[in-house]
């Protein structure tokens, strides 16, 4: 493997484990079973010596690291019944459509499924 792939596979890996550590603190069980994965994963690959496919892995590792860092939250038992969620400046936040809205049924006319029951 040339130098500057072995330096660009270190990096991601090494960025991995931050993105890890940042996401899941102070889970203890989470960030074992993750450092677990990474290893494994890692490893499995590590016999790779195709150039184009170690890009490819590397391309797919920056995506996982991405998808981490945007869409995975922590969420936090504070006691019995009550949560909190910790989402970091990278996380992305979509518009949600609050439950018990109206809905206009007639997006839904090319959809076969059984009709609701009537009232």
């Amino acid at each position: 493997m040339p130098g500057n792939l072995r330096a660009e596979v270190l990096r991601i890996y090494k960025k991995l484990h931050r993105t890890r550590q940042e996401i899941f603190q102070q889970d203890e069980h989470a960030l074992t079973v993750l450092r677990r994965k990474l290893y494994e994963e890692f490893k499995k690959n590590k016999n790779v010596t195709d150039e184009s496919s170690i890009k490819e892995l590397i391309k797919f590792a920056n995506e996982v690291d991405h998808e981490f860092r945007t869409t995975v939250i922590q969420i936090c038992e504070k006691r019995p019944g009550v949560f909190e969620a910790r989402i970091t400046e990278y996380t992305q936040m979509h518009d949600n459509i609050p439950y018990g809205q109206k809905v206009d049924k007639s997006l839904f006319k090319h959809v076969k499924c059984p009709s609701l029951p009537k009232k």
